[in-house]
């Protein structure tokens, strides 16, 4: 008998889960305005809102808490970070930062100015928020088969080459700071950039002489996948590829608290000693001195280790093959997701799944409270509301795919509970054609309204 795949961990530390009702969670939603950001921890039984910071630390990462040196400047814990960072990333600068969103704060505060064109695939929500703060104009690269939900292509997080350079050779050079290469793509559903697209990106930069950053928060996921799909990669370990996935970029930013499986955390890299320099004014000014830059010595100790932990294959394997499991559970029910299945999360194409809601309903918000209120689900809505309006028209912006992203934390969740969230999402698929109504927005913030909106039913 062939032996069955099985996790490469064992559980040492359990958390009592509370299970509610459908009318409880009816009066819930509605109380939190029909947003899953407003809904309290203890009103959801699963919890797929975000993979972000709601990973099971191992072991090990445990123990480095009790290592951390919490000096103001020069602790042990920066270096033991530093030295992670050069044997993963070969980068030999870094600034530690409180999270992702404040990495991207201190280095969009060098290198964009009012006015600049910043060139990507699918900037997630908090890099887009943070170009147009600046006035800014975030331009989308990604190739067309990312918004075919239905097709099947290997790494539908690459960057559309002809969009680029069309971009790179129309708007004067110096109104392009950087280009942003996100992996794995979120907004296009958890999907990879391929080895060839990345090194092809980098050659045609360096051709115009414009930097490369990478926004890395699921870097190793990126990198399992061009070990699994990429011919050439098959023999070589995760960190041989991230290696080379890195030398074609000449910076980064990171959350830490996706793949380095940490609570709080993130950083960004440098190639360039000046750029580093530069950014350091700034990390000081809102992080905090460069040595510790917003973070306490434990959890640079953490951060470490997981880096490490996360580029090992078997780690990957299990966390993929998770998401992998519930996925092929919706196909078998037909319901629409994206596909292949993404590396963090399940994408719901709310569009196919809710046709007769027009985009006005904001189609998958609508979809993400009706799943919630089935099961006790909480998942997040990709789409118009996270789009956000169009900072000069201030028009409603509609994204070509609407969805419902179910994120699954790091080694937090069995394959029961995966169970338990597909037979949710079946039955309001058997429900949906009594979903006829969707949502309107009754009060909103300028930018990153998704967080904070407030909507009511139509």
């Amino acid at each position: 008998m062939e032996l069955p795949f099985a996790e490469s961990f064992k559980i040492k530390m359990v958390e009592k889960l509370k299970r509610s009702t459908q009318r409880e969670r009816e009066e819930w939603i509605k109380n939190a305005k029909y947003n899953l950001f407003n809904i309290k921890s203890e009103q959801v039984f699963i919890d797929l809102l975000t993979d972000s910071g709601t990973g099971a630390m191992s072991d090990k990462q445990w123990s480095e808490l009790m290592l951390g040196d919490e000096s103001y400047a020069g602790a042990s814990s920066y270096y033991k970070m530093k030295s992670a960072i050069k044997s993963i990333f070969n980068f030999n600068y870094f600034l530690p930062t409180h999270q992702g969103r404040a990495a991207e704060n201190v280095l969009f505060s060098v290198l964009i100015k009012e006015g600049n064109i910043v060139p990507g695939n699918s900037h997630f929500d908090t890099t887009k928020g943070h170009i147009e703060f600046r006035k800014a104009t975030a331009v989308d690269c990604t190739i067309d088969e990312a918004f075919n939900t239905t097709l099947i292509h290997p790494f539908k997080g690459n960057v559309d080459l002809g969009k680029l350079e069309k971009v790179l050779t129309s708007n004067p050079i110096e109104k392009i700071p950087v280009i942003i290469v996100t992996i794995t793509c979120n907004s296009s559903g958890g999907q990879p950039v391929s080895m060839q697209n990345l090194k092809e990106v980098y050659t045609l930069a360096q051709k115009f002489k414009v930097p490369v950053f990478f926004d890395s928060a699921r870097f190793a996921e990126n990198a399992y996948f061009i070990k699994l799909r990429e011919k050439g990669y098959e023999n070589k370990s995760i960190k041989e590829i991230v290696r080379e996935m890195f030398s074609y970029a000449d910076g980064m930013t990171m959350s830490s608290k996706k793949d380095a499986i940490v609570n709080m955390g993130g950083f960004i890299g440098f190639k360039n000693e000046q750029l580093f320099k530069d950014a350091s004014v700034f990390n000081i000014m809102f992080e905090g001195f460069i040595t510790y830059g917003g973070m306490s010595g434990r959890d640079m100790n953490a951060l470490a280790q997981g880096l490490d932990e996360s580029t090992e294959f078997d780690y990957l394997e299990t966390r993929i093959k998770q998401v992998e499991y519930l996925g092929n559970k919706l196909i078998e029910y037909n319901i629409p997701i994206q596909q292949p299945i993404g590396g963090h999360a399940i994408f719901i194409d709310a569009k196919r799944f809710l046709p007769n809601l027009k985009k006005e309903d904001y189609i998958a918000q609508t979809l993400a409270v009706e799943i919630y209120i089935e099961g006790g689900v909480r998942g997040v809505e990709i789409g118009t509301v996270m789009a956000d309006r169009d900072p000069v028209t201030h028009e409603n912006r509609y994204p070509d795919l609407e969805l419902v992203r179910l994120a699954i934390p790091r080694r937090v969740y069995t394959n029961n509970h995966m169970n338990y969230v597909a037979a949710t999402i079946i039955n309001v698929f058997n429900r949906r054609e009594s979903i006829t109504t969707g949502l309107n927005i009754t009060k909103e913030a300028p930018i990153l309204r998704h967080f904070t909106a407030e909507f009511e039913r139509k």
